[in-house]
């Protein structure tokens, strides 16, 4: 078995302490707990949340016995074997206002969906297959006894756990519990999640470029990316390289949040000064991972709050927060681990790849003339092409042993927008 505080051997050389992806993603979990602080949440606030306590359906579903469909409920012993009988029509019934008279045999009530079967009958007639005749109806031997009446309790028992701690509120679950009665459930509070910039080259939107100077991308896209997992984010800005800043900044990060994330001054240059504060801070639980882009990825704790240091690259920012932080998030907020999505399919494009590392490059994902799926390269591969990301609606995975991929070949696919949630 491995030890997850050890990079794997498989991943490594005498000069290399990266750790395997699939190693740094079992060291978060083991390294991660969610967040403590449950609270009620009206339903109409609930989308998005994570439940802390299972829910137990209060009610049967459904509440009485109805009609799957339009027809004529009736006794099924008045069914006939063969030919025809008439049976008299006594009155209606409709969703919301049951037939209120007393159902006897050689009777029926025209049915419609929804709406409750008397309690002396126990089967309902497709209307197709009745045959009018003033106040009477003609059946026949189609019918069958029991048929197209849905039971009381038949989808959800009272008293049956509908949904469990961990699971995400979302439109579906909305209904269900609505459908229900159940007007707030217990969540998880919401994660907060600190973040900043550092280099002295990073401008924020609205000030002048200078030479040298670049805009700050990173701080929206992950804005971006926390805010689609419901994160309560804490932007904090750009800061600059000094190690007092730097150090200053993280700590008051690490008290305001429960997780703290930066992009940036990770690796071993003179001015990363992040990298050289996290020992002063924390404890680091690793600091590369055998991956392209992104291998300079560092996971520590400061305090209780969980820390990830991403790279400075916008679109090693993307692929490690979707392949690490993300999973991280959801452990924190509670969420049912549950494995990114993938697919496999074939390539419709050669891509270049050495073994090694597990590489994640960008692709278009779309069906070919057979309608068959199919990936190709969405262009320039390097980690600062941003646009690579913007145009591309997935991620191909290379696995650390493959080598290059040649059109026809089956590589395996993340698309986007399974990654989000």
């Amino acid at each position: 078995m491995t030890d997850i505080n050890k990079p794997s051997d498989c991943c490594m050389d005498a000069t290399d302490s990266s750790i395997s992806a699939s190693d740094a993603l079992r060291m978060i979990a083991a390294k991660l707990r969610p967040v403590d602080g449950i609270e009620a949440a009206p339903l109409r606030n609930a989308l998005g949340r994570i439940l802390a306590r299972p829910i137990a359906s209060p009610i049967n579903v459904p509440a009485y016995r109805n009609s799957a469909m339009d027809g004529y409920a009736l006794y099924g012993k008045d069914i006939p074997l063969d030919g025809q009988r008439r049976l008299r029509v006594v009155g209606s019934a409709f969703a919301g206002q049951p037939y209120r008279g007393e159902l006897n045999r050689g009777e029926c009530i025209r049915i419609m969906t929804g709406a409750k079967v008397p309690e002396t009958a126990d089967t309902v007639i497709m209307q197709e297959w009745v045959e009018r005749d003033g106040d009477e109806a003609l059946i026949d031997a189609r019918g069958k006894p029991g048929a197209n009446v849905r039971q009381a309790g038949e989808d959800i028992q009272a008293g049956a756990v509908i949904l469990q701690p961990g699971d995400e509120i979302g439109p579906a679950q909305l209904g269900l519990l609505a459908s229900l009665g159940i007007p707030e459930v217990a969540v998880y509070r919401r994660l907060r999640v600190a973040f900043f910039s550092s280099g002295d080259e990073i401008r924020s939107i609205g000030q002048p470029l200078e030479e040298g100077q670049i805009y700050d991308s990173n701080r929206y896209t992950l804005f971006g990316m926390l805010s689609e997992l419901g994160a309560d984010v804490i932007d904090m800005g750009v800061i600059a390289d000094e190690a007092a800043a730097i150090q200053a900044a993280m700590t008051q990060a690490a008290r305001e949040a429960d997780l703290v994330l930066t992009s940036g001054g990770i690796s071993v240059g003179e001015a990363d000064f992040i990298a050289e504060a996290i020992p002063q801070l924390g404890e680091v639980h690793f600091a590369k991972v055998a991956i392209k882009p992104g291998r300079p990825l560092t996971f520590a704790h400061i305090g209780n709050a969980g820390f990830f240091g991403l790279p400075g690259n916008p679109v090693a920012v993307m692929i490690t927060f979707l392949q690490f932080v993300r999973p991280a998030i959801q452990r924190l907020q509670g969420k049912r681990e549950q494995l990114a999505p993938t697919l496999r399919v074939k390539a419709g494009s050669p891509l270049r790849k050495l073994p090694g590392r597990t590489e994640f490059q960008r692709g278009i994902l779309s069906l070919d003339e057979q309608g068959e799926l199919v990936v190709r390269s969405s262009g320039r591969q390097g980690s600062g092409v941003l646009s690579s990301m913007s145009d591309g609606n997935c991620l191909i995975r290379l696995s650390d042993e493959t080598g290059n991929i040649q059109p026809g070949d089956l590589v395996e696919v993340q698309p986007f927008d399974l990654l989000r949630h």
